[in-house]
């Protein structure tokens, strides 16, 4: 079974555990507070958990060489990511801040680890801590800024210390030094880790049923969003890494990074600044549906090229 394939059926469980995050909200068992402090709980405790674990394991040189060349090719997919927002939304369209933050950022977090588990294991989630390391360093620097309309740095603070980039640091020291954690506390970190797929599903599923997606696709910036985010910047950023002499999973693990759905960090940001959050959980709730389509087919075309 190729990656194509593997990451289809994976979609396939993962939209299933999605549509019952659907009829959770629905029926009021996850409420709109309720998703917020779900979220927060993935966010701060079960992805950076699950960011560690994936760093213990037995320390090879050859792992070493990957995580380095997946800090250098997430560097471009972003630079690619940002060059193309600014060309294909138009400044002057109607919420194009949010747009352009929409096809830059990724649910890299949510949607990227468990698929990149699934389809190569611990070593994929090494590699893939690269590039969420560098999405946490960028959307609460570059992608702050953008959604609030000015400069401020201070925020930069608050991307260094985010429980993802503590994860990833503590991760790395402990397996380079080859540390591991005592068999008790270690299972009891993997039982929380191993949580990460179903509540971001259940979360995105509460997440679309607070939106009017049918509605949305009446407006030509959700086609653009939906076109950019899922298929042009995955492309053009596999087109770009393949110059690359990097190990051949470690482009394929950036290119689904870049081609997850919209990050629900827009969504947060769009909240607390009043920069049209319902266009933002719109554009969010959109993708995540369509990429159970876009990610299996730039996924199956980009490992047969690879």
């Amino acid at each position: 079974m190729n990656a194509g394939q593997v990451i289809g059926t994976q979609i396939l469980i993962m939209f299933i555990i999605l549509m019952l995050g659907v009829v959770c909200n629905l029926r009021g068992i996850i409420t709109k507070d309720g998703t917020k402090s779900l979220s927060a709980v993935e966010l701060n405790i079960v992805n950076p958990i699950l960011i560690f674990m994936s760093y213990q394991s037995e320390y090879r040189s050859e792992l070493m060489t990957g995580l380095m060349w997946s800090f250098i090719l997430s560097l471009v997919s972003f630079a690619l990511a940002i060059t193309l927002a600014m060309v294909f939304v138009p400044k002057k369209s109607d919420y194009s801040v949010v747009q352009r933050f929409s096809v830059i950022y990724s649910n890299c977090g949510f949607m990227g680890i468990p698929l990149v588990k699934n389809i190569y294991g611990d070593e994929g989630v090494l590699y893939l801590t690269a590039y969420v390391t560098i999405f946490n360093l960028l959307v609460w620097t570059h992608g702050y800024i953008l959604m609030k309309g000015e400069r401020d740095f201070s925020s930069l603070k608050k991307a260094l210390f985010s429980p993802s980039v503590i994860a990833t640091i503590v991760g790395f020291v402990f397996y380079y030094t080859n540390i591991r954690l005592p068999e008790v506390p270690a299972r009891s970190m993997q039982l929380i880790s191993d949580m990460n797929t179903p509540l971001a599903m259940l979360i995105a599923g509460a997440t679309v049923a607070q939106t009017s997606i049918f509605k949305a696709f009446r407006s030509a910036a959700m086609y653009r969003v939906c076109i950019g985010k899922l298929i042009i910047v995955p492309a053009v950023t596999f087109a770009a890494l393949s110059v690359f002499n990097a190990p051949a999973m470690v482009k394929m693990v950036v290119t689904i990074a870049a081609g997850c759905p919209v990050a629900t960090t827009g969504t947060m940001f769009a909240i607390s600044m009043d920069r049209f959050p319902e266009k933002s959980s719109e554009f969010f709730a959109a993708t995540t549906v369509l990429s159970g389509l876009t990610l299996p087919l730039v996924t199956y075309i980009c490992d047969k090229l690879v």
